[in-house]
């Protein structure tokens, strides 16, 4: 049997409590490396030898939400096990809703304790070795998706499953969820990654150039074809060719794409002959394919020839546990790339990055780390403040983008309509985040209900949009 490390944290007078030997017994498994540690000064480095920690008695300085949250921004890896015979069904649910692992309470035996600690140990073991494992060679792809919530989970187990194959992958999600490096990851899952992967952005190009850069072209077939080209399939061949934004594509286009991924086929552009290719198709898209078949907007027959394996990625909010990865995977990153230290981030900005909606997903968090490592100069820690995080009202912190403001002024403004339209579509943006319910949206905006409600009606009746 494997010998555990334990952190144990006691938060009563006594130090044994609720122990009795039978229940010290239970502990006989582990190394035990601290029993009176002050939670709030826990470091990183204290945690890193741990498998487990083990929090009992009572929660005078902590609430237990915030210990799970401490030690999770600290470690995300390491699991949390609270004991305590006081612990109420209601309040151990609360606790595993915020993270912890196991809640032994009254009821329990000393046996559960143990087989809980051993459970979770094992996890916090096979997780780290996961980790480890994702920076070798055959698992390098690993190393492109930052996270270990369920959502991720699920994503990895799904390209693990489909990357032998060459089968033509959809990848959805919305703008900023990792379509192409989940695309990369693909790619270095499977037979073909040692050979090209060739990304191609649908919007990127214009229509007339588009067919040219995907099939080539020979020389004159077009104005300025001064020479022969081969296209980005060509260039992709025995490796894969990735398609970002395919539902942008040109529906003429789109009959020849449909061609290719039939005959495994292209023809340059100007020429009669076909040039046989073997390639990989992954295509990604953050729009409906379907709703746009049913616009007359996307050919149906090629929906179905690139959507033969979905793979759909989480937005960021479905992933709120990945953050602190994430977070310090990005600080790491940039870090590296302008040559600096790298930074640790406070677990008060951690736990404000974790309450924000992050509507740009994950790009925007890196774009907001980024920001937070340029202008904190040579501290050594960065703060909320570096990321731009206002003080969160009730609780949350919501970044609100203000409309747009038309660069140039008319000539003659209604301030009053002006003001009023502004605060109109404050309140439609607050409604439609919270699929219209009135007292969720009045928390998000720090009015009162009865504050919310005066100003719904103060536009005469008018129905606001909270679709």
């Amino acid at each position: 049997m494997p010998s555990y490390t334990l952190l144990w944290t006691v938060n009563s007078p006594n130090p044994t409590a609720p122990a009795g030997s039978e229940w010290l017994e239970a502990l006989s498994d582990f190394d035990v490396v601290s029993t009176a540690a002050p939670l709030d000064a826990l470091t990183r480095e204290s945690l890193e030898a741990a498998d487990c920690v083990l929090v009992s008695g009572e929660f005078a300085d902590l609430d237990g939400t915030e210990i799970v949250e401490l030690v999770r921004s600290l470690d995300p890896r390491l699991p949390v096990v609270f004991w305590s015979p006081d612990l109420s069904a209601s309040e151990a649910a609360r606790l595993v809703h915020a993270g912890a692992r196991h809640c032994i309470g009254h009821g329990d035996t000393p046996d559960r304790l143990r087989d809980c600690l051993r459970l979770a140990a094992d996890e916090r073991r096979r997780k780290v070795k996961m980790h480890r494992a994702s920076s070798s060679t055959s698992d390098a792809w690993r190393s492109l998706l930052v996270g270990e919530s369920r959502a991720m989970q699920v994503v990895s187990e799904t390209i693990a499953m489909i990357a032998p194959r060459r089968s033509t992958v959809l990848i959805t999600g919305e703008s900023g969820t990792g379509k192409e490096m989940a695309a990369r990851a693909l790619h270095l899952a499977g037979p073909r990654a040692n050979q090209p992967f060739v990304p191609v952005n649908c919007t990127a190009l214009p229509e007339n150039l588009l067919e040219a850069e995907l099939f080539g072209h020979i020389k004159g077939a077009f104005t300025g074809a001064v020479n022969s080209r081969i296209g980005r399939f060509e260039q992709a061949h025995r490796g894969t060719i990735f398609l970002d934004e395919v539902g942008d594509m040109p529906i003429e286009l789109q009959s020849k794409l449909l061609r290719v991924l039939q005959d495994r086929e292209i023809q340059r552009l100007g020429s009669s002959e076909t040039v046989k290719v073997d390639v990989r198709v992954i295509a990604a898209t953050n729009v409906s394919l379907i709703e746009r078949v049913r616009q007359g907007r996307f050919r149906e027959d090629l929906y179905y020839r690139l959507n033969v394996v979905p793979l759909e990625m989480p937005p960021l909010r479905a992933r709120e546990s990945d953050i602190p990865l994430l977070v310090e995977h990005f600080v790491r990153k940039i870090s590296n790339v302008e040559g600096l230290p790298v930074k640790q981030v406070s677990p008060e900005a951690i736990n404000r990055l974790r309450a924000c909606p992050w509507p740009g997903n994950v790009r925007q968090l890196e774009n907001a780390v980024e920001m937070a490592v340029a202008i904190s100069g040579h501290g050594d820690v960065l703060y909320p403040g570096d990321f731009g995080l206002a003080a969160p009202v009730a609780g949350r912190v919501i970044p609100f983008e203000l409309p747009a403001i038309p660069a140039d002024m008319p000539e003659s403004v209604d301030f009053d309509s002006a003001v009023s339209q502004f605060e109109r579509t404050i309140l439609e943006r607050a409604l439609r985040k919270t699929a219209g319910n009135k007292t969720a949206a009045a928390e998000m905006l720090g009015l009162k209900r009865t504050t919310l409600i005066m100003k719904l009606r103060s536009f005469d009746g008018a129905k606001l949009c909270a679709c």
